[in-house]
């Protein structure tokens, strides 16, 4: 992670083939599966030696106009240019703090009170808090449970996510975008290197360096005892907790996972 724009811009020029920058395939094998080096410094309109530069970590102070080229050359989105933004303008490095992980009381009432699934989980998407539907609903809503870790590495979880391949891909954007420029946290290099070891899925995921929110995200679970549900899901970032963020899932009205989330409601859950 020294070197996080050059990571970022290797791995994101790779996933744009020629055709899709309007270029010709040209002939010949080609050693890279995306663009070449001096293709996005042709399209971007720099010279091919400020490109490298860029990319080997030895310039990390592009210009906008330069970002705004290769976020263009690169097909970003507005998330994507924001974060490239911020590898090109990291803030100033702070010493280790412990962040202060604990659930506010009155938020934990609320959860308690709430008739729909409701966690509240870290930027390491550590469950730190859960309400009874929450539990009931699914092995990785479990406090104390690491939400990416039963993602990657439980079977059960596999199960349950009936659009597992879609989702894993969004828990790694959205990981991406949570963490920022924050690339010295020896706590998420722990958990980056275990999910790495154990999941070949979270290898190639995390390759891609996407960067998402993860905003208006459907979930899709296939519960043992109800049958699938498609749920809403809703975010909000907890105030004066810095990290925390409270996840709250619902269903449409009048919709068979409604009545599927209604009955998971009468079922006996483990305390």
């Amino acid at each position: 992670m020294d070197n996080a724009l050059g990571d970022f811009l290797r791995a994101r020029r790779e996933l744009v083939t020629p055709a899709e920058a309007g270029l010709s395939p040209g002939h010949g094998l080609r050693r890279v599966p995306g663009l070449r080096r001096e293709e996005v410094a042709t399209l971007a309109g720099i010279s091919v030696e400020y490109y490298l530069r860029l990319e080997q970590g030895r310039d990390r102070n592009p210009s906008a106009q330069v970002i705004d080229s290769l976020a263009r050359v690169l097909q970003l989105d507005a998330e994507g240019t924001a974060y490239l933004t911020s590898l090109a303008r990291p803030k100033p490095r702070r010493g280790p703090t412990q962040p202060d992980e604990r659930v506010p009381a009155g938020l934990d009432l609320l959860l308690q009170t709430l008739n729909v699934p409701a966690l509240v989980f870290n930027k390491y998407s550590d469950v730190l808090a859960a309400n009874r539907l929450a539990r009931a609903l699914s092995p990785d809503m479990v406090p104390g449970a690491n939400r990416l870790r039963v993602l990657f590495t439980d079977q059960a979880a596999h199960e349950y996510n009936a659009d597992w391949e879609r989702y894993t891909a969004t828990a790694v954007a959205h990981l991406r975008a949570q963490i920022g420029t924050e690339t010295d946290d020896e706590r998420l290099h722990a958990l980056i290197g275990e999910l790495s070891l154990k999941s070949e899925r979270f290898r190639r995921l995390w390759a891609r360096h996407d960067v998402r929110s993860a905003h208006d995200v459907t979930f899709r679970l296939r519960h043992p005892r109800v049958g699938v549900l498609e749920l809403l899901a809703e975010k909000f970032q907890v105030v004066g907790a810095g990290g925390l963020e409270a996840l709250l899932l619902h269903a449409e009205p009048g919709t068979p996972s409604a009545d599927a989330l209604a009955l998971l409601a009468t079922l006996d859950v483990p305390s």
